[in-house]
């Protein structure tokens, strides 16, 4: 008979645990983990710029959706376009991607 008492307290006790609201905005914490993976803008700050090739020099920040540490790197332009909107020295937010196995920004923006 103690087998079905302790069986029956340790599935009340699961049942408890599991259904618990501090146990719950746990589970809510996990899935806001997911949402590191979703792109965001980077700050930096641009130390080159070749038009010409379509290409830009940034030392920044981490990239959190890439799981990359901040360092300097070249980048190229999605749309040498973009290039317009920077200039060397400038603080930037910019969003980048790995396309076709290079590094790719698709956005930048000034920083404020």
């Amino acid at each position: 008979m103690k087998p079905r008492v302790i069986l029956s307290a340790g599935a009340l006790a699961f049942t408890a645990f599991a259904i618990h609201p501090v146990f719950a905005q746990m589970n809510m914490d996990h899935a806001k983990t997911d949402m590191a993976a979703t792109p965001g803008m980077t700050e930096g700050e641009v130390r080159k710029i070749d038009k010409d090739a379509g290409k830009i020099t940034i030392k920044h920040g981490e990239i959190k959706h890439m799981d990359m540490p901040p360092m300097t790197m070249v980048f190229v332009a999605k749309d040498k376009a973009l290039l317009d909107k920077a200039a060397v020295g400038a603080r930037i937010l910019f969003m980048a991607t790995s396309e076709n196995g290079q590094m790719t920004v698709t956005d930048i923006q000034p920083a404020k």
